[in-house]
């Protein structure tokens, strides 16, 4: 199988623009249909690729996720300020033939924004389009398969129109499995090398700018319950140390923590595949220039591979049943498997996996035979890395200097499932004890999607329904902390006794005058309140702001809740500043583009 690469006859670019992962499996996926019809395939994050090359390339096939607010995903800004520049020639790319595939979710405004965009701009710099760009929807209830599938059936019926099989060469069979990326060459111990304890160990001070490939490893300060003990959710205020880690962080910046798994779900795994977790090993990549895992240290320990790099508390994609299916040794096993990887079995996939939100870990108790059959080579092909989690940061370094807070709601729900559903992140985080000092939790610091005005005598509007309010908090800190008292802030939550986030530290700025504080409390009185209604009721207070060249920021769910606080907003324009409807939706739309007026939502 290995020969593959050997038989290579045209050559295609696969380069992924990635958030969450989603993006980067649907790029592994079409790397290996490529592979079955003999193309030399590189599949490559946005960028890892040198761009300067792509004039060369003659067949790329973009997928691309849009973040936020139609935000490219991280891995990819490089290159999107990269292809967007004015001077490059209307026909840098007139020798390539490109498709795009957008991931995005419909309940956002900007759906699939990223994708829209690029596949214009490629055909601004002469790029041939093979097929119209598809957009795979979060939303839809097969998710974004549902357009995937039928689009990447037509993809590959122009590219061999395009590029056909020389005479002799066929298709191979799915039923054929694929070499693995890498294998694993078990050590002795006395060549398993630095251990991943001393990987973690904090140095002081940090040698370089903390980040992804190198967090820094925060002591947690502290770690306080902020909801009633009676309140059905539990949301922490917790406090990390980033002394010597020469980290710095304004009001809108995020901070990326990377979690890892619960030891007793990392033994039950190393059991069913029964690995020895104090085994240590190398990687070997299978073809030459394939680059090895970034995240993972070299040697390695089992017991680091599966509890900080293997996402085993992810809810498997379909591509994990399609390599389950074809490692499979029991007939009953492999024909649900494949079931569950076909076009066909996608209903109930959706009704096994992710409507019960199924653990991959889960899945592997299910089917016992098939995973103690599992070759370690296989692993990075079939589970992706855990991804590191984003929290907007809720404290001022100005104020608390080497000091990072965030506000975090612990994830946990029921589903048809016995057991509770618990967010990786979350419960890691909430389990802690500051008391021990020994516990690290690695960590970095990222720009944010919202900036705040440089002027601090300009006046901020904030909106933070829930957990929204933490960067808010932070901006207050901040602007306090320079003795600027033009701070509005509109809070929602159920109940004042429940769930009334830093409530007394809002009361104190209150009475010293740096605050002006608008509450709702939907769950007080039988009518609902909501922030929209608090903003309509401060009419003249909030036009009265905007006249003055205030800045307006939203942060919270992407539901409902933006829709309804745009349409308040511009319900004040109307009442306040007499403006018509269009004119009012016009007016909004242009503090939008001045960046007068910021939202940062998830689902």
């Amino acid at each position: 199988m290995p020969a593959l690469t050997q038989m290579a006859v045209h050559k295609i670019l696969i380069l992924f623009g990635s958030q969450t992962g989603t993006a980067e499996d649907a790029a592994e996926r079409i790397g290996r249909e490529a592979k079955r019809r003999h193309f030399q395939c590189t599949v490559e994050a946005l960028d890892d690729y040198n761009v300067a090359n792509l004039i060369h390339e003659p067949l790329v096939v973009f997928i691309c996720a849009t973040t936020g607010q139609g935000d490219p995903p991280d891995n990819m800004k490089n290159f999107w300020r990269f292809v967007f520049r004015k001077s490059l020639p209307p026909t840098s790319l007139c020798r390539m033939d490109y498709a795009v595939l957008g991931l995005g979710d419909s309940s956002y405004p900007k759906f699939n924004f990223v994708a829209k965009k690029l596949h214009k701009r490629l055909l601004q710099l002469g790029g041939s389009p093979i097929v119209p760009a598809a957009l795979g929807d979060d939303q839809h209830d097969l998710g974004p398969d549902a357009v995937i599938d039928p689009w990447l059936l037509d993809l590959w019926e122009k590219i061999l129109a395009l590029y056909p099989l020389p005479s002799g060469l066929h298709i191979i069979s799915p039923d054929t499995m694929l070499p693995p990326k890498f294998t694993f060459q078990l050590l002795d111990e006395a060549s398993s090398g630095r251990t991943e304890s001393q990987h973690l160990q904090p140095e002081q001070p940090f040698q370089e700018a903390p980040s992804e490939l190198h967090p820094f490893p925060a002591w947690m300060v502290s770690n306080q319950r902020v909801t009633s003990e009676s309140h059905f959710q539990d949301v922490r205020l917790i406090a990390f140390d980033v002394s010597g880690s020469g980290i710095e962080a304004a009001a809108g910046d995020v901070v990326m923590i990377q979690p890892c798994n619960a030891p007793e779900e990392v033994q039950l795994f190393c059991d069913l595949l029964h690995l020895d977790p104090d085994a240590h090993f190398v990687l070997r990549p299978m073809e030459a220039g394939t680059p090895l895992p970034a995240h993972l240290p070299q040697p390695c320990s089992v017991h680091h591979l599966v509890s900080r790099y293997l996402d085993i508390a992810c809810v498997p994609r379909r591509s994990f049943f399609e390599l389950l299916s074809r490692l499979s040794p029991n007939e009953l096993e492999r024909e649900k498997l494949q079931e569950f990887s076909s076009t066909q079995g996608q209903e109930e996939l959706h009704a096994y996996c992710n409507r019960p939100r199924r653990t991959t870990l889960e899945v592997l108790c299910d089917f016992p035979q098939t995973t103690c059959a599992i070759p370690c080579d296989y692993l990075l092909d079939l589970i992706p890395r855990i991804r590191p989690r984003a929290f907007s940061i809720a404290s001022s370094m100005l104020a608390h200097p080497n000091r990072i807070e965030i506000l975090l709601a612990v994830v946990r729900y029921k589903t048809h499932l016995s057991k509770p559903r618990r967010g990786l992140c979350s419960t890691w985080l909430a389990g802690l004890d500051p008391q021990n000092e020994a516990v690290r939790v690695p960590l970095w610091v990222k720009r944010g999607g919202m900036t705040f005005p440089a002027d601090p005598d300009t006046p901020v509007i904030m909106i933070g329904p829930g957990t929204g309010v933490a960067p808010f908090r932070a901006a207050i800190q901040e602007r306090g902390a320079q003795g600027k008292k033009g701070n509005c802030l509109f809070f929602g939550c159920r109940q004042k006794a429940k769930d009334f986030y830093c409530q007394s530290e809002w009361e104190e700025l209150l009475e010293r005058g740096f605050l002006a504080l608008f509450v709702a409390f939907s769950r007080d009185q039988e009518e609902k309140v909501y922030v929209q209604h608090r903003i309509k009721e401060e009419e003249e207070l909030v036009w009265d702001l905007v006249k003055r060249g205030a800045h307006i920021f939203l942060a919270g769910n992407a539901k409902q809740m933006p829709e309804a606080v745009a349409g308040a907003l511009k319900c004040v324009f109307q009442s306040g500043g007499g403006l018509s409807p269009s004119e009012a939706e016009e007016y909004l739309s242009g503090l939008e583009r001045a960046r007068r007026y910021q939202a940062e939502t998830w689902s």
